[in-house]
């Protein structure tokens, strides 16, 4: 059995390969959201600002994994990668695809947000390295979130509109 000191160490290092692997996962749902988007450049130019933010969160996480002398799991990354392309086709044949991402992008942040504070919690008590670079990476994480949950009025709205007036298939994207 672990120490306690070693078994909280443990626990932050899976966390944060956890979340290097969920950072892929989010650039795999983002990219090709991004590619098929039309009639919201908002929330293009969002998902495309959002994309530069995660490639810094996992530049991040590399950091502070190699400072315990560590690196990612490119299995979890493969994996996640992998299943976050699913979800985005899944989506892109729904009729009301923008907005099932847009319902789908608020959940994942929000699930990022958990994971980036249970790593904090961890890093925090325990005087692990990378609390500063955990807390911009989270900070990021809420603005997205925010932002979705605000421009979800305007999102739907504009969907009403299209599908209304040119149909299913143009509102889409």
């Amino acid at each position: 059995m672990a120490s306690p000191e070693n078994a909280a160490l443990d626990l932050y290092i899976t966390g944060l390969r956890n979340a290097h692997a969920v950072e892929k996962q989010a650039l795999s749902i983002m990219t090709p959201q991004v590619e098929r988007i039309e009639n919201y450049p908002e929330v293009a130019d969002r998902l495309r600002a959002h994309m530069d933010e995660t490639h810094g969160q996992i530049a991040r996480l590399d950091e502070i994994l190699a400072q315990f002398d560590t690196s990612n799991s490119a299995l979890k990354d493969i994996a996640l990668s992998m299943s976050g392309g699913m979800a985005a086709i899944t989506h892109s044949a729904a009729g009301d695809e923008i907005l099932k991402n847009s319902f789908a992008n608020y959940a994942f942040e929000h699930f990022e947000i958990a994971a980036y504070s249970s790593l904090l919690t961890l890093a925090d008590d325990n005087g692990f390295h990378g609390a500063a670079a955990l807390r911009q990476s989270l900070s990021e994480e809420q603005a997205m979130a925010e932002w979705i949950e605000k421009s979800l009025p305007l999102v739907t709205r504009r969907y009403a509109e299209l599908y209304a007036t040119s149909g299913q298939m143009a509102a889409k994207v």
